[in-house]
């Protein structure tokens, strides 16, 4: 079983609330914790996400990016052909 910690934070009334119906009305998570920990895992992945484009982003406009891209292509595709379905 996955160790758990207590800990405590200052929330506003409308986050507490909102967290408790998440949980009891519309059954988000077994639990309020379980609510919190899916909120958390949702932006952690969001900004993962945001991190990834943003990388994209700039290797777009890299010039070693493209080169180093086009040379990848290029070695594999003999490779490709012989593997990949036409």
């Amino acid at each position: 079983m996955a160790t758990r910690v207590k800990r405590t934070y200052n929330l506003a009334p409308r986050t507490v609330r909102v967290v408790r119906e998440m949980a009891e009305r519309y059954g988000v998570a077994s639990s309020q914790d379980g609510v919190i920990e899916l909120a958390v895992s949702e932006l952690e992945r969001r900004l993962g996400d945001e991190a990834d484009a943003a990388m994209w982003e700039r290797a777009a406009s890299d010039p070693q990016f493209h080169a180093e891209s086009a040379e990848v292509a290029s070695a594999f595709r003999s490779a490709d052909r012989e593997t990949w379905p036409a």
